[in-house]
Formats: C-alpha cells, sequence, structure tokens
C-alpha cells in the first residue's frame, strides 16, 4: 500500500501542477518525503534480516533524494511566494534541486542502458525513464527561467538607483517646470513634492485602483524586500507596480499621482540587460543603504 501511494504521488502530472494550489502541492511533495523515507527504513531493516538485495535499498535511497528536491521546487518553483520576497538563496536551492533530480535520472538511465546492451534489459525499459528524464529537465529549465526574471527585477532596481542619481544631477542644474515631468528614452520621471507617505498615501492608491478597474493594485515590490536589501538599495517608502505607463491603468495611475503631487518613475519598456518590463516606481529613487543610515 505505501508503495503504491508513493509510486501515484511519484507520478503527479506536469499539467496537474499549474491546476493544483500551491499548498496542496507542498502537501503533496511533504507526504512523498514522508512515504519515501518509510520505505527505506523498512528495506533497511529487510536488508539486514537478509531478506532483500541492497541495491533495493539504493534505489529507496534515490526515491527519497528525488522527493525532497521535488518538495524543495514544491516551496520555490510552484510556490506562490510573491517576486519581491524572493532571495538569491532560495533562487540557489531550487536550481539545485532541480539539477539534482536531472542527473539522479541521467545515472538510472545510463544504467538502465548498460543492461540493455548487455541483452538484460528490454529496449522498451527505456522509454519512462526517458520520458522522466525529459520532465525534470522541463523543470530545470523553469527554475533558470525563474532566476532570470529575479535578475531582471535586480537590474531594474539598479536603473531606478541610477537614474535617480542622473535626475538628481540634472535637477542641480534646473527643476523642470511645476507638475512637469523629466521624460528620457524609457523612463518618465515625475518630481512631485518629493515626498511619498507610503502608510498614508499608498492605501488611497490601492482603494482608488480597485475602485475604477475592479481588481487589487499589481504591486510587484512594497517597501523594504530581501531583493533590494541584497543590492544594498533603501526601497523603504517605495512602491512598484507592475503597469505598462502607457497602459489604461498605467496613464490613470500616472495622471492620479501627477493631480496628488505623488513623485514616480515610469518605465515604459523592456530595456535589455536593465530592465525585462514596464512598470511604475512610486515614490522617489532608491538610494544606497549605507547612505540611508548616515
Amino acid at each position: 500500500m505505501r508503495q503504491s501511494a508513493l509510486f501515484l504521488l511519484c507520478l503527479l502530472p506536469v499539467a496537474l501542477l499549474a491546476e493544483t494550489p500551491a499548498a496542496s502541492l507542498q502537501t503533496i511533495a511533504d507526504q512523498r518525503v514522508e512515504l519515501a523515507q518509510k520505505q527505506l527504513d523498512r528495506l533497511r531493516q529487510l536488508v539486514d534480516a537478509g531478506a532483500v538485495a541492497r541495491l533495493q535499498v539504493t534505489a529507496a535511497e534515490q526515491n527519497l533524494a528525488d522527493a525532497q528536491d521535488d518538495a524543495v521546487l514544491a516551496g520555490t518553483l510552484y510556490s506562490n511566494i510573491p517576486l519581491k520576497d524572493w532571495t538569491s538563496q532560495m533562487a540557489d536551492q531550487m536550481v539545485a534541486a532541480a539539477e539534482r533530480r536531472v542527473q539522479r535520472q541521467q545515472d538510472r538511465l545510463a544504467q538502465t542502458q548498460k543492461m540493455v546492451d548487455e541483452g538484460l534489459e528490454a529496449q522498451a525499459a527505456l522509454v519512462p525513464l526517458q520520458a522522466e528524464l525529459s520532465m525534470r529537465q522541463s523543470k530545470l529549465d523553469m527554475a533558470h527561467a525563474q532566476v532570470q526574471q529575479m535578475n531582471g527585477q535586480a537590474e531594474l532596481a539598479r536603473l531606478e538607483e541610477s537614474i535617480e542619481r542622473s535626475t538628481e544631477a540634472e535637477h542641480a542644474e534646473g527643476q523642470p517646470g511645476e507638475g512637469q515631468a523629466d521624460v528620457v528614452a524609457g523612463m518618465e520621471h515625475f518630481q512631485g513634492s518629493g515626498h511619498f507617505s507610503e502608510s498614508r498615501e499608498l492605501k488611497a492608491i490601492e482603494a482608488a485602483f480597485e475602485k475604477k478597474f475592479d481588481r487589487e493594485l499589481p504591486i510587484s515590490a512594497d517597501g523594504e524586500t530581501a531583493l533590494h536589501r541584497s543590492l544594498g538599495l533603501d526601497h523603504r517608502g517605495r512602491v512598484d507596480v507592475a503597469v505598462a505607463p502607457n497602459s489604461t491603468e498605467g496613464v490613470w495611475l500616472r495622471d492620479y499621482l501627477k493631480t496628488r503631487d505623488i513623485p514616480y518613475y515610469a518605465f515604459t519598456h523592456a530595456m535589455p540587460g536593465k530592465a525585462t518590463g514596464a512598470h511604475i516606481h512610486i515614490g522617489p529613487g532608491s538610494t544606497r543603504l549605507s547612505e540611508a543610515a548616515d
């Protein structure tokens, strides 16, 4: 019975992963780890009693390692963790887990191929192993794509800081007209009052946006995040909103901010090597944490 349950959990189709809530996926993954551990403990006892070959223990150890790595993927690759809360450590763990699962399956395939070559296994034995390897490689590709997205967000944060610095230098020579916005390639900066009260003004923005568009304001980074801290950037009192500035929602949001004299940066398109897509940064530009502490 335990073997059957473990087998069914291991064969959970990729198509169902997208339809299964993240919490349920984590539960399933944790159950797989528990079942794999019990199976391994049982086989070790049987080996000690001379009832089964030690080779079965080796296979059970690999199954447990697979289940443990799959649990890591359930908590990262298939989780609902907001991008703003991701860390480089989580990314490293996710990719490493996906790589280990691919390597173990490649080892299984190589061992079976050797047995086929020696006439100990039929050629058909390779088919399910190859299919499983293909699925694991797809998960590894997904993990790398997730990391790439995170790196893009990091580049975006750096871009915000560099633009803030260049804008400050430009303002030292002359401020734009009152109520006007500075516009450069791919970016619009509205200085406004130069201040943004996240605790007071953000709630009003969220309420107005939801009333206008009947959905929540799509915030991608709210105040201080692990990502910004890892970059040495002070993102406190700043909010990133995942809307294109020239979209209906983006135009409305920019107008809303201007009428209330709230500063913002609007990135109108993706910038290779710097930004993965359009968004609106509400508040002054991010500064270095060392400077914020001075």
